[in-house]
């Protein structure tokens, strides 16, 4: 039985677990440890559209959170030279068009295309998101103008910092104690290694029936202390390096930016009060001079504090969850922060938590149900980044050539060539991206469906005109 649950790290991952856990498990005595040496990255979050249901159940007011974190409104990511150089394209949040009959959107529009010999970029014209973000229109209502469909789908940028801080707060009136020390060691039940306590160095020895690891990259708990095996997917990402930046500019965007570059691809990231800029890249095709200069020459604005490079390995560790430890955020893996993915990882692991541990109590089949669905969310998060480099088009670097000629795994070939040849993408295992996100990559890069579904055919030429005229006009009249 769980009674004592001692998190590991504060930072976004930590916080986010005491605010939630003392949230959803008000029974159980939640303890943090943080480090006084913790140093956020502090360049500014991306997020999707799920962290709203995350503050929901904490019951965070969005007024006040998006005052106290420095918070921007998120419609999506425009990714531009992707494809090919000078090309842009929007992975817009929500759906594009709507069904008609059984069969989705993309099979109505791909006979259109096909038939007026339309441009790619057409697509977006039937989505909210991206004409709201073109137009920088942010409409927060429930619905289009005069319709039952749903209205904006959206996330935001924020201060990761301000955040965490926000979240202590709230972790604080919940009734998490807050221990700041050094962990010396790491004490260990002697038959079955379970881990029974950490020992500061200040003295203090900290017991738990349960520790959530949050210590990032250290991974002190699920490697150091339990050598839990790696699963390295650098063959797939090989970058393994990103130089980040803050910058005083202040960007009036509702979107993300992806700028693809010679040797790897950077980020702006807009909050109120400043921007937060990274490069990614990877040692074996750039300097770190090389990413430095190019990051700060393509950052607008004053810089705010001397550029960093951070160093990571590409992957995720087998089993997050080993023995009575359960690796969150950095500690459990990464994948590059291209999809804005790493804090909706914290929060799926959380909601997976909450699911199998509904009594207090740790058993073999809740820890290896909770794997196998970490390890299936990982992998599709994966294939979708590797989506992106695999799709290129660019000519200007043996980097960019080896991303679009290197093996890829099976499960991404498989929604290659299925999208290819029938227009269709199959969600599998509740994964996290939606049909619209992967149509709207595939498409932004390049890649056209040989075909459609036939049963696109079975409306006249004027209900597929009026349909596709009418959803416009929806859409116009919501932004207006």
């Amino acid at each position: 039985m769980v009674n004592k649950v001692l998190i590991l790290g504060g930072g976004s991952a930590g916080w986010m677990c005491a605010a939630f856990l003392s949230r959803v498990f008000p029974n159980l005595h939640i303890s943090l440890v943080e480090s006084n040496q913790y140093a956020p990255v502090g360049v500014g979050e991306a997020t999707i559209p799920p962290i709203q249901l995350f503050n929901q159940i904490l019951k965070i007011d969005e007024a006040d959170f998006i005052q106290y974190t420095d918070a921007t409104y998120k419609l999506g990511i425009q990714f531009n030279h992707w494809g090919k150089q000078g090309q842009s394209y929007l992975h817009a949040f929500g759906e594009v068009g709507k069904p008609l009959g059984l069969i989705p959107f993309i099979h109505y529009w791909l006979r259109a295309a096909k038939q007026q010999q339309l441009s790619v970029d057409d697509f977006w014209q039937y989505s909210l998101n991206a004409q709201a973000a073109a137009q920088n229109q942010f409409v927060q209502a429930k619905h289009l103008a005069g319709t039952r469909l749903p209205g904006l789908t959206y996330a935001y940028h924020f201060d990761a910092a301000l955040y965490a801080d926000f979240l202590k707060r709230l972790s604080g009136q919940n009734g998490v104690t807050h221990i700041q020390g050094e962990v010396i060691e790491v004490i260990q039940n002697p038959q079955t290694l379970d881990i029974s306590a950490l020992k500061l160095a200040d003295g203090q020895i900290i017991e738990g029936d349960l520790f959530i690891d949050c210590s990032g990259f250290k991974a002190l708990l699920i490697d150091k202390t339990l050598n839990t095996p790696y699963q390295d997917w650098s063959h797939y990402l090989p970058a393994g390096r990103a130089v980040v930046v803050q910058t005083d500019a202040k960007l009036p965007l509702l979107y993300t930016q992806a700028n693809a570059h010679q040797f790897g691809w950077s980020w702006q990231i807009p909050l109120k009060s400043r921007t937060g800029n990274g490069l990614v890249y990877s040692s074996k095709f750039a300097s770190d001079d090389w990413a430095t200069n190019t990051l700060l020459a393509n950052s607008q604005g004053q810089t705010l504090y001397e550029p960093r490079v951070i160093q990571f390995k590409t992957g995720r560790y087998t089993k997050p969850w080993h023995k009575n430890v359960i690796a969150i955020g950095l500690a459990s893996g990464f994948v590059e922060p291209m999809e804005s993915t790493s804090l909706h990882m914290v929060q799926s692991s959380l909601l997976r938590l909450l699911k199998l541990m509904p009594n207090g109590q740790i058993t073999p089949a809740s820890r290896d149900t909770f794997n196998q669905l970490a390890e299936v969310e990982a992998e599709r998060i994966r294939d979708f980044i590797v989506l992106h480099y695999y799709l290129n088009q660019r000519d200007d670097s043996k980097f960019w050539q080896h991303m679009r000629t290197m093996p890829i795994p099976d499960s991404l070939q498989q929604k290659l060539d299925l999208f290819r040849q029938t227009g269709q993408v199959i969600r599998q295992q509740d994964e996290l991206f939606s049909e619209s996100s992967w149509q709207q990559v595939m498409l932004g890069q390049g890649l056209m469906p040989q075909s459609y579904h036939p049963l696109a055919e079975q409306i006249s030429q004027q209900q597929l005109d009026d349909f596709f005229a009418s959803f416009k006009a929806v859409i116009g009249n919501t932004l207006r």
